[in-house]
């Protein structure tokens, strides 16, 4: 569709959000709804234009984190509002124009494609069981011939169970035509992009329904709605995912943003976060464990471990309760309870219980690098920046505040004492 513009329209403060924040700005699966819109329009055209009015700055400041070839418009809301309002002031490149909403993360470009039909304009319509609270689409030998609001539908029209799912794709140069004939002598004082279609109708133009899943084009207005919509967006990312070998416990109890990988036959347990650029290559994540923006490669981590960003485990095993942040980790074994942050370790080092790499000294980070083959004793604290060579064992209760050479034992101990019968004085049993 080479010959097509899309409008995305992103400019309503979403009130029924209840929310600070620009209801097209609310995510799912960790990134904004208006995300997605942009993503599948750019399937199909080079020319989308994203018109903005609530706290239009934010809204344009988060989407360039994401895509570099929007054209963003502010709509003159103070004198033209409304949907019609939003898409005057828009020169679009191409002989046709779709008009999108950025409150539908649903939408897929396969179904967007089908707008592509020989008409003055195309809108999508749904088949529903019941149309209450839809405005109506009244069809006759497959062409539009009216549309009609709940509130002013009369009793036959009520029946009807075509219902505007608010998606048009018109022939440009209509737009350019009619907008300017728009009118907004309504109880709201709007312009709507409704009354094009009236206005093509009397004008006997073409107008063609076309029949969308609502799940692809579910509006989302509430936090409840969003909660909806997040559901069937993660299922889809996880059905994509098992269709491709993944094993995943199950599923429903798994949460998996966007911008994740998984490959080979990895294992994803009940209860496990997969977030942001995280990329699992044959391994598995057990129970309730967290893996944030970062690599797994043929390891196995928890249950209730927490990877967090810039981590990169290879060949590794990592218990229940262990925390890493930023380790580069070779072939280590870490069974549990162990907070390992800014290090680097390599093959046939063993982790025990209780050791911390003491990265932060209150201003700044400092790293930590362990060798080949070190035993770590439990209840160890490597104080960085420091470097332990290859085949060393660190004594369990260490704290180890210097380098230690190849093929030592480091150990930090007082001497322990026993003093007889002190259990006895001190009681004065």
């Amino acid at each position: 569709m080479n010959n097509l513009s899309i409008i995305i329209l992103a400019a309503g403060a979403g009130t029924r959000m209840k929310s600070e924040k620009p209801k097209v700005l609310h995510e799912i699966s960790g990134k904004p709804m208006l995300y997605y819109s942009i993503k599948e329009a750019l399937k199909l055209s080079d020319d989308i234009t994203v018109v903005l009015y609530h706290q239009a700055l934010k809204v344009q400041q988060t989407i360039e984190k994401y895509f570099d070839n929007i054209n963003f418009v502010i709509q003159d809301h103070e004198n033209y509002p409304g949907t019609g309002g939003a898409v005057m002031n828009i020169e679009p490149k191409y002989e046709k124009t779709l008009v999108l909403n950025g409150d539908m993360p649903l939408i897929q470009a396969s179904e967007l494609k089908k707008f592509d039909l020989n008409a003055t304009i195309v809108m999508s319509v749904l088949d529903l069981e019941d149309a209450t609270g839809y405005g109506r689409v009244i069809l006759k030998n497959e062409k539009v011939v009216k549309i009609v609001e709940q509130k002013d539908a009369n009793e036959e029209e009520l029946k009807v169970t075509t219902a505007n799912a608010g998606i048009y794709q018109f022939q440009t140069s209509f737009l350019k035509q009619y907008l300017p004939l728009l009118s907004n002598n309504n109880a709201q004082k709007e312009y709507y992009i409704t009354d094009l279609i009236e206005l093509a109708i009397k004008d006997n133009k073409t107008l063609k329904p076309l029949v969308v899943s609502e799940e692809n084009f579910k509006g989302v207005n509430s936090k409840y709605e969003l909660a909806k919509a997040e559901v069937i967006h993660q299922n889809r990312i996880k059905k994509q995912f098992m269709q491709n070998g993944v094993i995943m416990r199950l599923p429903d109890t798994i949460y998996i943003e966007e911008t994740v990988q998984i490959e080979g036959e990895s294992i994803i347990e009940n209860g496990v976060c997969l977030l942001g650029n995280t990329k699992i290559i044959n391994s598995i994540v057990k129970t309730n464990s967290i893996v944030e923006d970062s690599i797994l490669e043929n390891s196995d981590i928890g249950p209730m471990a927490r990877i967090r960003p810039k981590s990169h485990l290879k060949d590794t095993h990592i218990g229940n309760f262990v925390e890493t942040k930023k380790a580069i980790l070779n072939g280590v074994k870490a069974g549990h309870l162990s907070y390992l942050g800014d290090c680097e370790m390599d093959t046939g080092t063993n982790v025990g219980a209780g050791t911390i790499t003491c990265n932060y000294d209150g201003v700044n980070k400092h790293k930590t690098k362990v060798g080949k083959n070190v035993f770590i004793g439990s209840d160890t604290q490597l104080v960085a920046p420091v470097t332990i060579e290859d085949d060393v064992i660190l004594a369990a209760g260490a704290c180890i505040t210097k380098d230690v050479p190849k093929g030592s034992l480091a150990i930090t101990r007082a001497p322990m004492k026993i003093i007889k019968n002190y259990f006895y004085k001190f009681f004065k049993k």
